[in-house]
């Protein structure tokens, strides 16, 4: 197995650190560069092998306007590729567009709760997930790549692949950062950023 991971280049709520979710915010001109640098990055990388690939993106058009740029600085068809669902950000249900800080005043007790127990905490609100709810999802997917493939997804389906590779505990991935303009590679077993 052979997969490539790249985060979805940035937002402004990112750049805001405000919990996104699956609110679908556009890339901004930072995030349009990165998609851009890590298409160059792995046009170098994969060379002529790169059509071979499968190409899968979550369905939210910040990680769709990430890989069409990313195909484009590679060459290929910009919409050349499928989404999947399973992809998806985590939901934060009733938390999505505030930042820590601000649920903090709101609400002290539950932060502080997810501060105690990331991977397993489920914010307020219908269809909230937790960082486990989410790799069930997460493990679906992978459990079906059976060729090359190339994804580009979000920073809760990367945290999760790092746990289910098992090169994290489930509070290390739920805490690590996720950056943005690079690429994770996940082969025969083993995960890490180039």
């Amino acid at each position: 197995m052979l997969i490539y991971v790249i985060r979805h280049g940035q937002t402004d709520w990112n750049a805001q650190i405000r919990l996104q979710g699956q609110k679908d915010i556009p890339l901004n001109d930072t995030g349009r560069r990165q998609a851009t640098g890590n298409g160059q990055a792995l046009a170098a990388l994969l060379g002529p092998e790169a059509d071979g690939f499968d190409y899968v993106a979550s369905p939210l058009g910040r990680t769709r306007e990430t890989m069409e740029r990313l195909r484009t600085a590679m060459g290929l068809d910009p919409l050349a590729y499928r989404t999947d669902n399973r992809l998806k950000e985590l939901s934060f249900g009733d938390w999505e567009g505030y930042t820590l800080q601000e649920l903090d005043a709101l609400a002290p007790d539950r932060v502080a709760e997810r501060e105690l127990f990331k991977w397993d905490f489920i914010p307020p609100g219908k269809d909230a997930e937790s960082y486990e709810i989410l790799s069930w999802r997460v493990g679906a997917w992978l459990a079906d790549v059976d060729r090359p493939t190339v994804c580009v997804a979000h920073g809760g389906v990367i945290r999760t692949l790092f746990k289910l590779m098992g090169a994290m505990d489930a509070e290390e991935a739920a805490l690590g950062a996720i950056p943005q303009d690079r690429i994770l590679k996940m082969e025969n077993g083993k995960i890490g950023w180039l």
